[in-house]
């Protein structure tokens, strides 16, 4: 990717995240609301936190929460709901490819719609699994291949238009293949989380458990 289209997809994101409305509100994502709370707290790596409403929902939990994204709007909107529920994130600015951790360091990730570029979502998602423990969770929710036609249909349900952003049950199992799968499932659901997600969508859930 060169660095023209990255500055342009940041500017992107700071344009939607600099108003004072939170683009998809400030509740979490239901399917991590329903999923984190069954795992004792660690610390935990949410990529693409954005405004920060499943990080903050983490730290409520009591998990140390080390957030990233790309833009600077997000990490203040991100701090800002932060200080409104009392709690703390270490919220880190910058491209994911860029950004380096320790192996083993985290409990858990949280992949909440994070899309990333067809060329380069299967490596991240593999250098992501090296950050996180054996034992630990992955938890990930985002738009199926089947999505498109869903946006087709209704453009206010959001999500990328590039179908190579997009998953299938069979990349989840690719690229976390030394995994336990505790939970993976394609489905159609309704989704009203702001402004940008609000319509019926279809999306890939994924719960599996680091082996090593």
């Amino acid at each position: 990717m060169n660095q023209s289209w990255n500055e342009q997809y940041k500017n992107m994101w700071d344009d939607r995240y600099k108003n004072e409305e939170y683009a998809y509100g400030k509740l979490p994502n239901t399917f991590f609301q329903e999923w984190l709370p069954k795992f004792e707290p660690g610390s935990i790596l949410m990529p693409a936190d954005g405004e920060g409403r499943n990080g903050v929902f983490a730290a409520q939990l009591g998990w140390k929460v080390t957030s990233s994204d790309l833009s600077t709007e997000g990490r203040t909107k991100a701090l800002q709901l932060a200080r409104e529920h009392d709690v703390t994130l270490d919220y880190i600015v910058g491209d994911l490819e860029q950004l380096a951790f320790d192996d083993a360091s985290f409990d858990a990730i949280g992949l909440i719609y994070a899309h990333f570029g067809a060329e380069k979502k299967a490596a991240i998602h593999r250098k992501l699994s090296h950050y996180l423990k054996p034992g630990g969770i992955v938890i990930f929710e985002a738009f199926s291949k089947k999505h498109l036609a869903f946006k087709a249909q209704d453009p206010k349900v959001g999500g990328p238009g590039d179908i190579d952003m997009l998953f299938s049950k069979d990349d989840i199992i690719a690229d976390f293949e030394n995994y336990d799968v505790l939970m993976l499932e394609e489905e159609e659901t309704g989704l009203a989380a702001g402004a940008y997600h609000t319509g019926k969508g279809a999306v890939i859930r994924f719960v599996g458990r680091k082996q090593r």
